[in-house]
């Protein structure tokens, strides 16, 4: 079986490094030529919560030959038009492309290679791009935790979907799940959440948390995507035993503390960790916020949900994205926080 990693910044390199490094034969898919040369040269490198350093096989698009079997895809979304059409030269009728990217993917990749082709998950671990070759996983993802959600679009338990699950399982901890779209909006509060308030405040994680507005702002971010699944009847997958529905409970001060203190479970051991939003601004480039908060916005208009914390948090990515901001603290004065009563 060849399978692939298409897309290799920080999580598709600590990915890689974790594959190969367990047994799994990988070949690492990227256009960053420096980055390649680094992992060919020296190994993946990974720090943060694991120090080690693994021999890997790193390609450039232009280097890909022949069929794969299984490639997991690790591009941004901004990129899908430019990258999927390429991929899908060395893809046979039965070969699986499994989607890890941000946000709510599935529809958008199956258009481009085929729903035939096409299955997703959720990443529940971070990674910040250091350099070229080396990544920092900024937790621990040898504890236990599950580390991936994955599962078909119609949620059926399918052979190809078990040997997607096989090979991630040389990482860790992997759950097939029978409501992915459910998984998918999981995950899109934790991005749309903590990566946009990271991306607007140009903060890692743990300082989010300790500003008390910057943190009231995850609640009432996480309240729009709740109301968009109620009005949708999206059901939610559970995440670390908690109801997602509580990250946006805020229509009391106790529900709104509720809501305060999942964020501050679910990153507790995330407090070092930067949105990969944030780091795309660092560097300039564009971010993929038009699929995360954006796609909150949009879905918002879709079921006639409000949504201004998302809005507010697009509006000002857009602005920093063209010189009309800078990121920090100060961005939180386009938020306007309820007063709740105790």
């Amino acid at each position: 079986m060849r399978v692939a990693i298409y897309g290799c910044g920080a999580m598709g390199t600590v990915l890689g490094a974790y594959l190969t490094k367990n047994g799994q034969e990988v070949e690492l898919i990227d256009s960053y030529l420096e980055h390649v040369n680094a992992l060919n040269e020296k190994g993946a490198h990974i720090v943060g919560c694991a120090d080690f350093t693994v021999p890997v096989k790193a390609i450039t698009p232009m280097q890909m030959e022949g069929k794969y079997d299984i490639v997991f895809l690790f591009t941004k979304q901004t990129s899908n038009s430019e990258s999927l059409p390429i991929l899908k030269k060395y893809l046979n009728d039965d070969s699986v492309v499994c989607t890890l990217q941000n946000g709510v993917p599935e529809y958008s990749v199956s258009e481009y290679i085929g729903g035939n082709r096409t299955v997703g998950g959720t990443v529940l671990w971070g990674a910040t791009f250091v350099g070229p070759g080396v990544s920092e996983v900024t937790q621990d993802v040898t504890s236990g935790d599950i580390l991936f959600d994955i599962g078909e679009i119609d949620g059926k338990t399918t052979q190809r979907i078990k040997n997607v699950a096989e090979v991630l399982e040389h990482m860790g901890p992997v759950s097939i799940v029978d409501n992915l779209m459910g998984a998918r909006w999981s995950k899109l509060i934790y991005n749309s959440c903590m990566s946009g308030m990271s991306a607007v405040t140009g903060s890692v994680f743990g300082d989010v948390l300790d500003n008390p507005k910057a943190s009231a702002c995850l609640s009432y971010i996480a309240k729009e995507i709740v109301e968009i699944c109620e009005t949708a009847k999206i059901k939610f997958e559970p995440s670390m035993g908690m109801d997602m529905k509580d990250f946006g409970k805020v229509d009391t001060y106790e529900n709104f503390e509720l809501s305060q203190k999942c964020f501050r479970k679910f990153y507790a051991d995330k407090r070092t960790a930067k949105a990969s939003m944030l780091q795309d601004l660092e560097k300039g480039k564009k971010t993929e916020v038009d699929m995360i908060n954006g796609f909150v916005v949009e879905q918002g208009k879709k079921y006639n949900v409000p949504t201004p914390f998302n809005e507010i948090a697009v509006n000002i990515i857009k602005k920093i994205e063209n010189k009309e901001l800078e990121f920090g603290m100060d961005n939180l004065r386009f938020f306007d926080i309820p007063e709740l009563k105790k």
